[in-house]
This record gives C-alpha cells, structure tokens and sequence, in this order.
C-alpha cells in the first residue's frame, strides 16, 4: 500500500448538471407514476419522499445551470409535480413529444425558425396535437410557422431532448425530412421572430444544437442515403454520456 492509501482510490465519478436533471426526473416520474396507481397509504407515503429527494435534486440541478436557469424552491418544484398527478393510465408518466420538421426547396436550402422564446434558430417543431398523426402535426406546424407547404419525405430523427440538452424537460423528438410545395414565407408574429430559408455556408446564429443535427439535415436535403437518427442505448444506461 502506498504512504497516502487516497492516491490507491479510483476517481469519484462527478455528477452534471445535466445527470442532476435527469435522476431528478426520472426519480419523480417513478413517485408520480406510483402515486398515480397504488392506494396503499404506506406505499404513498414512500413515494411522497421519493418526490421531496427528487425536488431537492431538480432545485441543485436548476441552481447548477446558473442564472439563466430556473431558481424554484424544492417545495415549489414538489407541488408543481403533484398537481400533475393522475389515477390509473393517466396518471402514468412518459415524456411529452413534440414534432419537428427538416424542411429542404428545389436549391438544396433549409427552413429556419428563429424562435421567439429563446431567440435561437432551429427548424419548425412544435408539441404533439391530439388528433393528428406525428406527419400530420410536421406539415401543420410548418404552415402555422411559416407558411410554406410541405409534404413529408420520410422520418429523419427520433431522439430524447432531454439527453442531449434541448429540453428540461422529459421531452422525445419525432423529425421528419419534409420538402416545399408551396406557400409564402409567412413567420408567425407570435412564435417567430424571423424566418428564412439558407444554405450550409450561410447558417444564422445562434443555431441551437447544431453541431449535433445539422450536418445530418443537409444530408438528407442532398438526396443521401441517411440513416434515421436515435439515442444509442448506454451501458448502464444510468452512465450520463457513456455510449
């Protein structure tokens, strides 16, 4: 053994700010889910702690993105969870879905949104409606965005926002690779600040994400033999970045 047995131990494994969101909220979907289902006080009460420990991680992983982020009380966060509690099948939690549309012209160019709640530019994407096929919500959500028609060239892209930092919330994205029919660029004056449509060489910024999709975007417009983009599995997969 060497004179300071401290320098034998193998490196602590450091949590992001990221794993801190992501065991927040997987550990509080458990409790809600559980609450939702079970109507053992004994088992309630379990869950109950489960959501006060997963609050108190989701409020350090906040304060850790710093002052852009959100800054809620452990109690506040708790509270807003149980509101959301539901019986039986509703009350199961999965993660939202929202739709998103890789949009190419006859020139080989991009439609881009530059949202108006971050001011950042990304393709048109917006929550899954009720009553509407994944498909269906891509072509609606690019009229409403911008009005250009599309039709759909094939899905582009299933992926968890969460995991790759685009939401803080428990958040799938279904994309498609769409192409223009028709229509005017029109931005909507409530959800754009600008829209536009541009080259690989001329991308606006700031562009969010991009290094993670955009080359894969281009590549379909390009008429590509793309594969369709996921999350590889993690082993385990609780190892945040571990591929």
């Amino acid at each position: 053994m060497s004179a300071n047995a401290d320098d034998d131990r193998p490196p602590r494994p450091t949590a992001s700010p990221d794993d801190l969101l992501r065991w927040a909220e997987s550990l509080a979907g458990v409790a809600r889910t559980g609450l939702g289902f079970t109507t053992n006080p004994y088992e309630m009460e379990r869950f109950d702690e489960i959501l006060h420990i997963a609050a108190d991680i989701r409020a350090a992983a906040d304060e850790a993105h710093g002052p852009d982020g959100e800054h809620r009380s452990p109690e506040e966060i708790r509270a807003e969870w149980l509101r959301a509690v539901g019986s039986g099948v509703p009350g199961y939690v999965t993660p939202k879905v929202a739709i998103g549309a890789v949009v190419g012209d006859d020139k080989g160019r991009l439609l881009l949104i530059q949202r108006s709640d971050s001011a950042t530019w990304l393709y048109p994407t917006g929550w899954a409606d009720v009553g509407y096929s994944p498909a269906e919500v891509a072509v609606k959500e690019v009229l409403e965005e911008t009005g250009i028609r599309c039709e759909i060239v094939r899905p582009l892209a299933i992926i968890d926002g969460l995991r790759r930092g685009y939401s803080r919330i428990p958040l799938y994205s279904l994309v498609f690779h769409c192409r223009a029919v028709g229509g005017e660029l029109a931005p909507h004056p409530q959800e754009c600040l600008d829209a536009g449509w541009f080259a690989q060489h001329e991308l606006p910024s700031p562009l969010a994400s991009g290094d993670q999709w955009i080359d894969h975007a281009f590549a379909a417009l390009a008429g590509n033999d793309t594969s369709v983009m996921y999350d590889i599995p993690r082993s385990p997969v609780w190892r945040q970045g571990a591929e």
